[in-house]
């Protein structure tokens, strides 16, 4: 495989003025972007979307897995220094294949959830909502487990939050109705956190948080993620060392309908730089 073959030349060109790489199956990765560029603005980020193949979350493990690597290799032909994983089903499944495959630092958006949640909850009693792909796949269980014998996780698929965030109905009845019926099973258990467990549910935070009460914290995976990159890149001596705003380029596989606004929903910016390309 081209990845495997080139992969100590590759890692001998990446340097401090490499940009970063992250990708999701769509649009519901900038939220992670979004961090990323609050916390590292000097740094130059390459997006792929892979709107075509929208969404990751109901296909097979095999197949997912197939359609991480062919992003990573698109992202590792423009000489990043770092992947992003910013999808949970890619991340579920398809994490240790491309951390062992790449040459680079590839970091998911699980673990560092799951290292915040263990250090927010006070009663032990954590929830994830996710896809069906990323429940599971056991990810989350594995990770809270590892991290913590003490600790219950109750999981729970939420699958129509992810078109309720890309139509833009984040605080309406419909999206109110379903959050009740996904999180009533969650909310009896008595959890105390809530992991947001897909990068698409940050833009329904407000009506997860109605839902769950005031007492429950609510994780999302994009700060922690950030911030684990940003040590990461210091301890390799790849951070950009100077101030700047650097630039954004967002990649995509397909154009979708209200493209622009779903974009810049999740980003929090205007989308300036997009290019549809072919990933094979």
């Amino acid at each position: 495989m081209e990845i495997c073959s080139h992969k100590n030349s590759i890692a001998l060109r990446q340097s401090y003025t490499s940009p970063i790489g992250v990708f999701d199956s769509g649009l519901g990765g900038l939220t992670v972007v979004r961090e990323l560029r609050r916390l590292l603005p000097s740094e130059e980020i390459l997006y792929l979307g892979d709107l075509a193949h929208l969404p990751y979350g109901t296909k097979s493990t095999d197949e997912i897995r197939r359609l991480s690597t062919e992003c990573a290799r698109f992202l590792l032909k423009k000489k990043i220094k770092a992947l992003v994983i910013a999808c949970n089903s890619a991340s579920s499944v398809a994490f240790k294949l491309l951390s062992k495959m790449l040459p680079i630092p590839v970091l998911d958006v699980i673990s560092p959830a799951v290292e915040t949640a263990l250090a927010f909850t006070r009663n032990r009693r954590i929830g994830v909502i996710a896809t069906y792909a990323t429940i599971e796949s056991g990810s989350y269980a594995r990770s809270l487990e590892a991290r913590s014998s003490d600790a219950e996780y109750f999981l729970k698929p939420c699958p129509l939050f992810v078109p309720l965030a890309e139509e833009g109905w984040l605080d309406d009845v419909v999206a109110l109705e379903a959050a009740r019926k996904y999180l009533a099973p969650i909310k009896k258990k008595g959890v105390d956190t809530l992991i947001l467990g897909c990068t698409h549910y940050p833009l329904l935070e407000k009506v997860i948080a109605k839902v769950m009460g005031p007492s429950v914290r609510l994780v999302d995976s994009a700060a922690p993620t950030a911030f684990r990159l940003k040590a990461l890149l210091q301890k390799k001596g790849l951070l950009y060392p100077r101030a700047r705003r650097a630039p954004l380029k967002i990649f995509v596989t397909d154009h979708v309908r209200n493209f622009a606004r779903i974009g810049e929903s999740f980003l929090g910016e205007k989308l300036k730089t997009v290019k549809l390309v072919k990933v094979p």
